[in-house]
């Protein structure tokens, strides 16, 4: 059947057959999977949200596929399969459409903001007042130094840029546990 048919099953509201249809491609979309290194289980999850993702696109007004479906399911797919593996490459970013690297941005600061907050959760609470006061309270070094019984501002300001390294260093080994 022809792409145009099923987008035009789709708007009649024959929706199960126009995935019936679009089921047809699945075998080329697990190979795809299968040659990255993922199972038969993950070839189906992949698909059944590659499928998700054209539905919510289909029911957009100002959606227009210009592609075929394969050429979209199987781009989709791999978007979701890498995304999984956690493994963009430039390239593959390079490759995608503006929404698709909108939405892979705003997961990879969900993710790095979570990794700031999970590492400044692992400083000693001593640390993390110095740098709420100074961050948050916009307190000076010398307030600081007499709040935490530091001798000097010069202390306090040292000790400030101890704990943000200490935070970036947890961060760096965290973010790398993550790619590996």
């Amino acid at each position: 059947m022809s792409d145009q048919k099923i987008i035009t099953l789709f708007k009649n509201g024959y929706r199960d057959k126009a995935f019936r249809e679009l089921y047809k491609l699945y075998p080329r979309i697990e190979k795809l999977i299968l040659s990255k290194g993922g199972t038969k289980a993950d070839a189906t999850d992949v698909f059944q949200e590659a499928l998700i993702v054209l539905n919510r696109n289909l029911e957009k007004s100002n959606f227009t596929l210009t592609a075929s479906f394969y050429t979209y399911l199987y781009s989709v797919s791999r978007f979701i399969w890498k995304d999984q593996q956690k493994q963009f490459s430039k390239q593959e970013l390079h490759d995608l459409n503006t929404e698709d690297v909108s939405i892979f941005h705003s997961v990879l600061e969900e993710k790095k903001y979570q990794l700031a907050e999970q590492a400044f959760h692992e400083l000693g609470a001593r640390c993390q007042q110095l740098l709420q006061w100074f961050y948050v309270k916009k307190m000076s070094f010398k307030d600081i130094a007499e709040q935490m019984q530091f001798k000097s501002e010069k202390i306090a300001k040292n000790q400030k840029y101890k704990c943000l390294q200490k935070a970036k260093d947890i961060y760096r080994s965290q973010a790398n546990t993550i790619h590996s």
